[in-house]
């Protein structure tokens, strides 16, 4: 009897050790999140990780001084320090209104990063909605929505943004970002939807909806967390391109107004031949950090773009 008790106490304790040898066994062999997919990638990837920490670096530093320094004390005129070169009381000099060329640089640096933020996210909100909805449901849907962005599509998009910007008579950083957005999401609502529809045809989203799942169940809990990955991907490679429109539309002259410091008003300095040629320092740092920034976050990209094709083949 005591025997017996003994053996089945052991029979129970070696169920229960096997058991837990199988649970850690297949927490070993479980995929790594995608999160530490993109870090490994991203510590793979020397480039990549440099430019991680210079984007965030300049990030922090550029809204943490627009918070300190007074814009209209940058902006306002001062014609006894026309042109002055850098120095100790003008760190990259001044330009042909005695204006600061430091401080017109965070500020101008924080408003096309704010541009670039805003249309990035408004934008990938309106194509992700837009792609899901289309592809997963096709049919007159599909069609109704993709005659939509089509439509769109074809819009000259310089030739509208110049009438917006005779339109509307002042405007702000929210109000040139919905322009913005307002032709810049067909892009990724397209490429949403042929994964959307590539996603909807496969086993788990089937079985769903045979066993009676909602729509919204099937989209919000498979679909899109099966995507996020391309989302986050197309949307990091989105901002570095939303970041190079605006500066190129404020160097035109269809951005910002003069009196409102971006990278693209310091950019169109370079109009004026003297400026271009003999006083580098009002122009020189603004196009250095565009395309400091536009590499930086194109960089991560990229390493992005790794992580999630790694996951997918682990998949």
């Amino acid at each position: 009897m005591g025997v017996s008790k003994v053996s089945q106490k052991q029979t129970q304790g070696d169920i229960e050790k096997a058991v837990k040898e199988q649970q850690e066994e297949k927490q070993e062999q479980k995929s790594p999140s995608g999160f530490r997919i993109f870090w490994r990638e991203i510590l793979k990837d020397k480039l990549a990780l440099v430019s991680l920490i210079f984007f965030v670096l300049i990030t922090v530093v550029v809204f943490g001084a627009s918070e300190i320094l007074d814009k209209a004390e940058v902006t306002r005129v001062d014609p006894f320090n026309i042109y002055q070169p850098p120095s100790d009381e003008f760190l990259l000099g001044t330009d042909q209104g005695g204006r600061d060329i430091f401080g017109q640089l965070m500020i101008g640096t924080r408003n096309s990063l704010a541009i670039g933020f805003l249309v990035t996210l408004l934008s990938g909100i309106i194509g992700v909605v837009f792609g899901v909805v289309s592809g997963y449901f096709g049919g007159h849907i599909d069609n109704a929505l993709m005659r939509v962005v089509d439509f769109f599509m074809v819009l000259p998009f310089i030739m509208l943004v110049i009438v917006f910007v005779a339109i509307v008579p002042k405007y702000s950083i929210w109000t040139f970002s919905l322009i913005m957005t307002a032709f810049l999401w067909m892009g990724i609502a397209r490429l949403i939807r042929s994964k959307a529809l590539q996603e909807k045809e496969l086993d788990y989203a089937q079985a769903s909806r045979t066993l009676g799942s909602s729509h919204t169940k099937i989209i919000f809990k498979q679909v899109l967390p099966n995507i996020t990955s391309l989302i986050v991907v197309t949307m990091t490679l989105n901002l570095a391109a939303n970041i190079g429109i605006e500066s190129g539309l404020s160097f035109l002259g269809f951005g910002f107004p003069k009196d409102t410091p971006s990278l693209g008003t310091l950019l169109s300095y370079t109009t004026n031949p003297i400026t271009l040629e003999e006083r580098w320092w009002i122009w020189l740092p603004a196009a250095v950090l565009i395309l400091l920034l536009m590499l930086s976050v194109r960089n991560v990209g990229e390493a992005l773009k790794r992580a999630a094709d790694a996951r997918q083949r682990r998949a």
